[in-house]
């Protein structure tokens, strides 16, 4: 039992046609494809709706399950469209366009702030990246310009990938401790930003993006806290 993913062919698709392939234990719904991100890498599941018949179903949040399967978990109290039921899917765009602009701007901070990765988050409004970063930064607001300058740049984002055995020779594209790339097909998903001699940043990730930077927008540095002896968690905000 596996799902395609059709989110990452297409992050903009907004909606779709899927079949129910079963039910969990659980009450989850298993799609034989679905547009909806399965909570992963700090990047929290897709919600939205599943609609068939004249019923409606919903989605509270996605999560991966066994063999490459996800899963649509329902709003308590709301009905599953039974197996082999063709549902339609529309995702609630606004908040996973929001995952997409603050996901790409938080690769973009690894830039700015090149050290280690410990651990983050990503929100529809804000996220955060904790760096192995025993002092606080001297100046954010040069860090906050200089991260605002990439994004106005407008590189693009593209989708690449590799095979185990080059990331494994190539161990400095992993940025993020925390989190173990995407593995299980033999092939390694990376995320290029900006092309030739304009690319900035790359490594191994399995979440949306956006396709340019230029629609991140506006964006603001918030509180940087302190974590542990060299741990420090800085937030960032989009402005619009």
């Amino acid at each position: 039992m596996s799902t395609e993913l059709l989110f990452l062919k297409d992050a903009y698709q907004k909606t779709g046609l899927a079949t129910v392939i079963a039910h969990t234990s659980e009450g989850g719904v298993v799609l034989d494809k679905s547009l909806f991100y399965a909570t992963s890498g700090g990047q929290p599941g897709d919600s939205g709706t599943l609609c068939w018949d004249n019923s409606e179903m919903v989605v509270a949040t996605t999560i991966k399950v066994d063999r490459g399967a996800i899963a649509l978990v329902p709003v308590d109290g709301q009905s599953l469209p039974p197996v082999g039921t063709e549902v339609s899917m529309e995702l609630d765009w606004s908040k996973r366009h929001g995952h997409m602009r603050v996901h790409t701007a938080l690769h973009l901070l690894s830039v700015v702030i090149p050290l280690p990765v410990s651990g983050g988050s990503i929100g529809a409004e804000k996220g955060r990246l904790d760096f192995n970063m025993p002092d606080a930064p001297e100046d954010k607001a040069v860090l906050q310009a200089q991260l605002q300058s990439l994004i106005d740049q407008d590189l693009p984002v593209l989708a690449d990938s590799i095979t185990n055995e080059e990331l494994e020779a190539n161990p400095g594209l992993v940025k993020t401790m925390s989190v173990s790339p995407p593995r299980g097909t033999g092939h390694i998903r990376l995320i290029r930003i900006g092309e030739g001699g304009a690319q900035v940043d790359l490594q191994p990730c399995g979440g949306t993006h956006v396709t340019r930077t230029g629609e991140i927008g506006k964006i603001r540095l918030g509180k940087v806290e302190k974590k542990g002896k060299v741990n420090r968690r800085i937030y960032l905000h989009l402005e619009a």
